[in-house]
């Protein structure tokens, strides 16, 4: 919830709006369950990753920024960034969820980059409370993926290394060796994609040499801008749900690199990176094609109407669309956007939007 709230709050959504979407999305939450035990700071590490501890991980979060004067800042940097393995190389993790794909339809899920995404909203908004979710999020969801970056900060020197993404992705689309790997979409495959395939994946996750961090960081916001829109296809009436995640993320990494210590910046990029991968292998590596972006026709529509399509048009309850909306909007305030690529790519999305797709065969019939 705090998500579509906060985004539809930026774009500037009135009061009653707000309300309507706190209303519509209170329907969806889950009840607090009481978790097993309690959490101390002599034993919190040793929960990470069961969800069960999430009602005491938050409590013990909350309990700890009492101790600290309310310093929610202070408390991050203590629980994220410190010790020999820190929370923060494990943000990109996905845990289950469900959500609305058109109504009635629903579906169960796993999300991806949640806790990064729920970061990015702390910091932006200055808030304390969801500071503490983040923190919640991120020690219930954490998984085996921290491995890769507390082993392995830094990219490998590769002889083909590339500084563009856009190029890495179109190279795996091409490479016949991720054919066979899996049979359909879905969120479903990611797990099994580092199982089976880890090697593969870290060949081309080392292949981005970060040389240039703004400028690739730059690049690497049109990467996930056209991850969503430029791989839709002709004759899909969906966009994928995975790939969403994708620009969301990368938004919540252009909020936090300004606030971390400068040590976890590129370690953070190269996080995401390998998040962006993994899922756009596991979504069977789309054609991406810029040209559809570059080319569009706005018809004169400006931002304007962009953000009133996200807060008044009819998918204005949708979380994840308003959140993409908002994501291309400040990544166009971002960058000098002189060939419209971020309003082509948001009115492209705004125009042919009409829900969620990408989900494998037991995300489907687990939910009809």
């Amino acid at each position: 919830m705090p998500h579509i709230l906060a985004s539809a709050y930026l774009l500037g959504a009135n009061g009653q709006h707000l309300a309507d979407v706190y209303d519509e999305e209170s329907k969806e939450l889950e009840k607090w369950q009481d978790s097993p035990g309690e959490i101390s700071e002599y034993d919190w590490r040793e929960y990470l990753g069961d969800r069960r501890y999430q009602r005491a991980y938050v409590d013990f979060f909350e309990d700890q920024l009492v101790l600290n004067g309310y310093d929610w800042r202070k408390l991050l940097d203590k629980y994220l960034f410190q010790g020999k393995e820190p929370l923060i190389n494990c943000v990109i993790a996905g845990r289950e969820l469900s959500i609305i794909i058109v109504e009635p339809r629903r579906k169960l899920t796993r999300a991806v980059g949640h806790p990064l995404i729920h970061l990015g909203y702390a910091y932006e908004l200055s808030s304390r409370e969801l500071a503490m979710e983040a923190l919640g999020l991120t020690t219930t969801s954490y998984n085996f993926l921290h491995k890769y970056i507390d082993v392995n900060p830094k990219a490998k020197e590769m002889a083909d290394s590339t500084p563009s993404l856009i190029s890495i992705l179109n190279t795996v689309a091409r490479d016949q060796r991720f054919d066979a790997l899996f049979d359909h979409k879905g969120g479903d495959n990611i797990e099994a994609l580092f199982m089976e395939h880890e090697e593969l994946v870290l060949e081309y996750w080392n292949t981005w040499s970060i040389s240039c961090p703004k400028q690739q960081f730059e690049d690497s916001q049109h990467a996930a801008t056209a991850l969503l829109a430029a791989t839709q296809g002709a004759g899909n009436v969906s966009y994928d749900f995975f790939l969403v995640h994708i620009l969301t993320t990368s938004h919540a990494v252009r909020i936090l690199l300004p606030m971390i210590p400068t040590e976890f910046h590129v370690p953070l990029l190269r996080q995401w990176w390998l998040l962006a991968l993994a899922v756009y292998i596991s979504q069977l590596r789309p054609l991406i094609e810029t040209q559809s972006i570059l080319g569009y026709d706005v018809d004169q529509k400006n931002w304007h109407w962009v953000e009133t399509e996200a807060i008044e048009g009819i998918w204005a309850c949708d979380a994840h669309f308003v959140k993409a909306i908002r994501a291309m909007r400040e990544m166009a305030k971002t960058w000098d956007d002189k060939d419209m690529f971020f309003l082509k790519a948001a009115v492209k999305f705004a125009d042919n939007f009409q829900g969620w797709g990408g989900f494998s065969p037991s995300e489907e019939a687990g939910n009809n």
